[in-house]
């Protein structure tokens, strides 16, 4: 077992720092996010008309949507942001495997589907990414060096 004492390396502070970033995301969607964005009106395609004949029950449905999804990604900021205080500041290689997975599959997934949609937040979301794979290359840099 490693000593608790461990400080706080640059990896877990930018896997903070992405928790953080991704909780604010999570609450986005949880309370700021109006159920249809005028980028998701352009990428189906609709007409004004179909907008006013399924847009209301569409919102209702998507507020809902929204709501599930704002709740996950609020709670894999928490995660990480735990997980950085914790198992990965004290550096466990067991993490490691964990934290890789769950940024590719969460913030790196939303990121590379904002892309594929050419979404307005595309550019907005790619920082969080990053964060997320800058605190990978901060642990195997930091790990190198208690080896040396």
């Amino acid at each position: 077992m490693r000593s608790s004492d461990v400080g706080w390396p640059v990896s877990s502070i930018l896997l903070a720092l992405s928790g953080i970033m991704l909780v604010g995301v999570g609450c986005y969607f949880l309370f700021l996010r109006p159920a249809l964005l005028p980028e998701d009106i352009r990428y189906m395609s609709l007409t004004p008309a179909e907008l006013e004949l399924i847009g209301p029950r569409l919102a209702r449905w998507l507020a809902h949507v929204f709501d599930v999804m704002g709740g996950y990604v609020t709670a894999t900021g928490v995660l990480a942001l735990t997980l950085a205080a914790t198992a990965f500041r004290q550096r466990s290689l067991s993490v490691l495997a964990g934290i890789i997975v769950a940024g590719l599959v969460s913030i790196g997934w939303m990121v590379a589907v904002n892309f594929m949609i050419n979404s307005d937040f595309k550019w907005v979301l790619l920082p969080l990414a990053l964060t997320w794979a800058a605190s990978l290359v901060a642990f195997a840099v930091e790990g190198r060096r208690t080896v040396r």
